[in-house]
């Protein structure tokens, strides 16, 4: 299992159109994603769930990722979050 806090940089946030794309992002591995910011935990292939966190510019998202391919989650959401930023 692996635990690791991201930051939301989009200006926007994590509306729609990023939460899809995250949630297809995650789709591809088999592994167990949560997400969770402050006290609500999600499931992070959930595309409600991740909207229901109201995650805005500057939020802090904790992912724990358990299974076989963990190690490729975070390194996916990593790039993700890091490329988040230059879009709205």
């Amino acid at each position: 299992m692996i635990e690791r806090t991201f930051t939301v940089q989009n200006k926007l946030g994590l509306h729609a159109r990023p939460a899809a794309m995250l949630v297809q992002t995650l789709q591809k591995f088999d592994s167990q994603v949560r997400l969770r910011k402050d006290d609500q935990e999600v499931d992070g292939k959930s595309i409600m769930g991740i909207l229901t966190l109201t995650a805005e510019y500057g939020s802090a998202l904790t992912v724990v990722a358990d299974g076989f391919d963990e190690q490729g989650v975070i390194d996916a959401l990593d790039r993700f979050f890091t490329l988040q930023a230059h879009e709205e």
